[in-house]
């Protein structure tokens, strides 16, 4: 948001020219209806009392008989609104203007202040539309001499233009706008909102990248926990699965069962198979003997996969 006081030496431009081509006029024919209110308006607008100056505007603007002088005192209320943040009655009031009187010299810079109160109540695309057409009104394409009244008043348009894109997100748009003040018109009053404006852009550009690169790597710490979890529960199921099949065995044999297991990030022991106790065949019995021998075969089969799982991490 920039100071109001920003934009008061293009309004003492203005005073000037209403004193030098307006108030002479008036005081040889005498003075017209309110036309005294409106001097009296000016010099509080002039002093920084926005609402004082509006109720004496106002007054001139209702005595007023000359539809100039009303234009003129309606112009000047419409701006002191702006100062004073009563943006919505500015833009009624120009709009008022435009219809009072279409041929007013005034209309030509309505369409620069209309755009910044449209700006200030968040209708970028409105203001956008009115601060291009005004600034391509000044010189065209081509710039206005350094230090004269066009490359003041095409660099104040050019200047809200990039506010509007700048608060509508659009940063590399705002960008252009700010750059062009900074280079081609070093002399303005805006260079200093305008370098500012820059170095914002610049830190919010580095703050989206960094934003992105903590958000791919939260993303990929969340995968990896996620397979480190589904391995897990491999691990965990393929014990749970061998184990069984081990103590299975072990009671079909008649040797003593396997401890149950329970999952936990503790390493399970594991009894090397040939160290199992089991029960001995007689020697009146070769078929049992061999069978006894085939489930030791198989067991020592089955907690070898389990060594070389519990070696992998759970993966089959």
């Amino acid at each position: 948001m920039i100071k109001k006081a920003a934009f008061l030496p293009f309004v003492y431009i203005l005073l000037l020219f209403f004193t030098a081509n307006y108030a002479p006029a008036q005081a040889a024919a005498g003075p017209a209806p309110g036309f005294t209110r409106l001097q009296n308006g000016l010099t509080l607008f002039q002093g920084g009392l926005w609402r004082e100056a509006i109720t004496e505007l106002r007054r001139a603007q209702t005595e007023a008989v000359d539809r100039e002088l009303k234009a003129e005192a309606l112009y000047w209320i419409a701006l002191a609104e702006i100062s004073s943040g009563d943006y919505a009655a500015s833009v009624k009031d120009m709009e008022e203007l435009e219809i009072l009187a279409p041929r007013s010299r005034r209309l030509g810079e309505i369409p620069y202040h209309k755009g910044r109160a449209l700006y200030y109540l968040g209708r970028y695309d409105e203001a956008i539309l009115l601060l291009k057409y005004y600034a391509d009104g000044i010189g065209g394409s081509s710039a206005p001499p350094p230090g004269s009244d066009a490359a003041a008043r095409k660099s104040a348009a050019i200047y809200w233009l990039g506010e509007c894109l700048y608060a509508m997100g659009q940063l590399d748009y705002a960008r252009e706008y700010f750059t062009i003040i900074t280079e081609e018109y070093p002399q303005s009053a805006k260079f200093e909102a305008s370098s500012y404006r820059l170095g914002l852009i610049e830190q919010k550009k580095i703050e989206e990248e960094l934003l992105i690169l903590l958000k791919w790597s939260h993303e990929e710490s969340l995968k990896a926990l996620e397979e480190y979890q589904r391995r897990e529960r491999s691990y965990d199921q393929a014990l749970i699965a061998y184990q069984k099949r081990i103590a299975e065995l072990l009671r079909d044999t008649g040797g003593s069962g396997a401890a149950s297991y329970q999952p936990s990030s503790q390493a399970l022991p594991v009894q090397p198979m040939s160290q199992m106790p089991v029960e001995q065949a007689g020697p009146a019995d070769p078929e049992k003997s061999r069978r006894l021998q085939s489930a030791r075969e198989t067991a020592v089969e089955l907690s070898n996969e389990l060594t070389r799982i519990l070696n992998n991490g759970g993966s089959r």
